[in-house]
């Protein structure tokens, strides 16, 4: 079965703000990097963040994000957030969160092991 679970998409208008949560029932997160990706319909799955794990603090984000969305870890809940403000309608997409093994991040989808089934952003107003 899927082992990370999405929630906190929705329908929201241009400038407005979703926080996405990715959590995992069966295992912790706070060892591995967690990667939040998009696909929007007629387009390529894309790597929007993602947060490295253990200790160290080190996010990335793609540029079309940065300054709008922030990604964060609260390990006593195990969840993995997304917040998203400033919404725009091209950010409108299936979100993802999928998590590697590795601490490390990766641009790449298939360095990622489990994934969630998807959350659904619309940007419209």
């Amino acid at each position: 079965q899927l082992q990370l679970v999405e929630s906190g998409g929705g329908l929201v208008q241009p400038g407005g703000s979703l926080r996405l949560s990715c959590a995992a029932p069966g295992f912790t997160l706070d060892t591995n990097a967690i990667g939040w990706f998009r696909q929007a319909p007629g387009k390529e799955r894309e790597g929007v963040s993602c947060i490295m794990g253990g200790s160290t603090t080190t996010i990335y984000y793609v540029d079309s994000v940065k300054g709008r969305f922030t990604i964060s870890r609260d390990n006593a809940k195990n969840t993995v957030y997304l917040q998203m403000n400033s919404l725009l309608p091209e950010d409108s997409a299936i979100y993802y969160c999928a998590r590697r093994v590795d601490y490390r991040c990766a641009a790449s989808w298939f360095r990622f092991d489990s994934w969630g089934q998807g959350t659904q952003v619309t940007v419209s107003s």
